[in-house]
């Protein structure tokens, strides 16, 4: 009877998350599941946790060094197991994105946004549509969390529960919140001050001569509430009496067009109106037209955000930029921040607002005489 054959024993430092490449064929170097993350340290002229942060896309390691390291991972043929890793508790390179209208262009550009900054560090990332439903958004987040990202990205659905936030920290998930936000801070957020966004616009408008603003468009978030405010503590500032907030059924083009509808039909009416966002403009200067009234010289139109859409309309929408490329990648960047550092200071980024004028807004000339007929 034949003894048993006993496997010669392990390398004390082999990484069970390397295995052999059946396209290498023979090799000086030897077998990848016999490479050892030492001997990829060696080969680089690095140390071995150096080498174990490259293979888990680690943002912590220079761009010269993770070069010469994956070159050296490359020579000596050593092919890394993700998953293995993964069932270990490695990192995956996944970011969950959740948003709330992938539709609307600001989204659009927000997530290319983020998809650059992933990309630069090996990472991907999983998008949702909440629809604004925290049940849809609940069950998105949940089914991130069984794929194993390693952090969320996530602009909440209106009426999220705020112990939302709690709920993603007691799981260990990372998460900043881009554009609106839950809780009371600190918190990581990636964003712009809308409380700014709607000052500027109120005071460009009071800059051509106009005294009766009306703001409209909005839902019940964060980022509407500091808007709204914004809007009243430009008129106080500026000793404006006349103040109509129009709060609607969300934030879309038709919602622009039913309000500006019913508000020009008010006595007195606005001279000009400041829209929640540029979509919700879009529809404010249709509806403009369909009463015969022309936008820029009957009612002035000022938008938010600033898509590309705004330059070419007709006329070409003054709109306060709130840059979402810019603010996706600073949110990308955050979250591989946090993802190194889970325990660090929380961190808020806020992009700058910027007023970018054409001529939905009239000019100085135009605003002399702001109060149009009376139909």
């Amino acid at each position: 009877m034949k003894a048993p054959i006993t496997p010669p024993p392990a390398r004390e430092d082999a990484d069970p998350s390397s295995q052999a490449s059946s396209s290498q064929g023979p090799s000086t170097q030897g077998t990848s599941s016999s490479i050892t993350l030492q001997d990829i340290a060696a080969h680089a002229k690095v140390s071995r946790s150096t080498v174990s942060l490259v293979l888990r896309e680690s943002p912590l390691v220079a761009k010269r060094t993770r070069e010469k390291v994956q070159a050296s991972i490359k020579a000596l043929g050593y092919v890394y197991n993700r998953g293995a890793a993964a069932m270990r508790g490695s990192r995956t390179a996944t970011l969950g994105v959740v948003v709330y209208d992938i539709a609307n262009p600001f989204f659009g550009s927000m997530v290319a946004g983020i998809d650059a900054a992933l990309h630069q560090e090996g990472y991907v990332s999983f998008l949702a549509n909440s629809e604004d439903s925290p049940e849809r958004q609940q069950r998105f987040i949940e089914r991130m969390r069984e794929h194993r990202v390693d952090g969320l990205l996530l602009c909440p659905a209106e009426h999220t529960d705020p112990n939302l936030i709690h709920q993603l920290a007691d799981w260990g998930m990372p998460c900043i919140q881009v554009m609106r936000y839950l809780d009371a801070p600190p918190f990581d957020y990636a964003g712009t001050d809308f409380r700014r966004v709607a000052e500027m616009a109120v005071n460009h408008l009071v800059s051509l001569g106009h005294q009766r603003i009306a703001f409209i468009g909005g839902a019940d978030h964060s980022v509407s509430h500091d808007r709204w405010l914004g809007y009243q503590a430009a008129l106080d500032r500026h000793g404006l009496a006349y103040r109509r907030l129009v709060r609607g059924n969300g934030v879309t083009r038709r919602v622009g067009h039913e309000l500006i509808k019913s508000l020009m039909q008010e006595s007195p009416r606005p001279t000009a109106v400041v829209c929640h966002n540029d979509l919700v403009a879009f529809g404010a200067m249709l509806g403009l037209r369909q009463m015969g009234l022309e936008p820029g010289r009957d009612c002035a139109v000022i938008g938010t955000d600033d898509v590309e859409e705004a330059e070419l309309g007709d006329p070409p929408l003054t709109s306060i930029a709130t840059h979402p490329y810019a603010i996706g990648e600073q949110a990308a960047r955050l979250a591989l921040r946090r993802i190194a550092n889970p325990g660090g200071e929380r961190e808020s980024v806020i992009m700058p607002p910027e007023l970018k004028i054409r001529r939905s807004c009239g000019s100085p000339d135009d605003a002399s005489v702001a109060t149009p007929p009376q139909h």
